[in-house]
């Protein structure tokens, strides 16, 4: 389907499958269509498909989703099978940097996080990922421990806008529904197909501000500096959960502005956008071509 998009539009879309690409395309007044795969299961525990999926364009993965895989255990699954990453998923991270393939720790246990920092011999992404400091004990986020070694890894952290990834209260706010939830359930009641709305117009959603967003950006240039973080809006993800200010990519300016408020120059606003996740892409083209 994503190539279709590109076949269909060629004037407008290109396929990307390099940081030459991107930068290419860019110069043409094309958007750039880069791919990645958010899980690895498809991968099924062999190298070839790994190859395979190298070959369709896809350029990088995330490594496990919202359950744990037979390559790494997920910040979201109470099952810790591997205790980090799986046998095969250590093989795999080293497989991965000989073909230039992008690792995501986004999604994954703190242990499978640590693990791929110990191994990984290219900078690796945290594709849709915020900060634990404003939303304290919510594991897909990261801590400034993990901050620090991301540093040293030489990757980014791409900060995800979705409210309950922003501010501790949209998390609080989601946990409350389903508690209420659970207990109409367990009182016998049927729940409405509208339960949601309803509870909704009772209890409005707390969403995220497009200052608490960047606030997480500011964490991140404080503590580790400016080339390490980067964008991961996550709107196809999160559903109606965005900030105010932030709802859809039209909406990428307000972002800008708010870095411009804050003094951010156009260099630094640049790598934020795009060259930080370049330079990573890059770094990950340089090191295949040394292996």
């Amino acid at each position: 389907s994503m190539e279709a998009i590109a076949q269909r539009a060629p004037d407008k879309f290109a396929i990307a499958s390099s940081s030459s690409d991107i930068e290419e395309q860019f110069k043409q007044g094309k958007l750039s269509i880069a791919m990645g795969m958010e899980n690895g299961s498809p991968i099924e525990g062999d190298m070839k498909n790994l190859q395979h999926f190298y070959e369709r364009g896809i350029r990088y993965i995330t490594l496990a989703h919202s359950q744990s895989n037979h390559i790494s255990d997920s910040s979201y699954d109470i099952r810790r099978k591997w205790k980090g990453l799986s046998p095969f998923g250590k093989k795999l991270v080293t497989e991965m940097n000989n073909i230039g393939m992008l690792i995501d720790v986004s999604h994954i246990s703190d242990d499978a996080f640590y693990q791929v920092m110990d191994l990984s011999k290219t900078p690796v992404i945290a594709s849709h990922s915020s900060l634990r400091k404003y939303t304290p004990g919510f594991e897909r986020n990261m801590n400034d421990d993990m901050l620090l070694a991301l540093k040293e890894n030489g990757g980014v952290i791409q900060i995800n806008f979705g409210s309950s990834f922003v501010t501790a209260k949209a998390g609080s706010w989601g946990k409350q529904l389903k508690s209420t939830k659970e207990s109409a359930k367990k009182e016998g009641s049927k729940l409405s197909k509208d339960f949601d709305a309803a509870y909704r117009a009772k209890n409005p959603y707390p969403f995220a501000s497009l200052e608490q967003v960047l606030d997480h950006i500011d964490h991140v240039v404080e503590l580790i500096g400016i080339d390490y973080v980067g964008i991961g809006s996550d709107y196809d993800g999160v559903g109606d959960s965005l900030p105010i200010g932030l709802k859809d990519v039209s909406s990428y300016p307000n972002l800008v502005q708010g870095l411009m408020d804050r003094d951010y120059s156009d260099k630094d606003i640049k790598k934020i956008l795009s060259g930080n996740l370049l330079r990573v892409l890059k770094q990950a083209e340089e090191y295949t071509k040394k292996h």
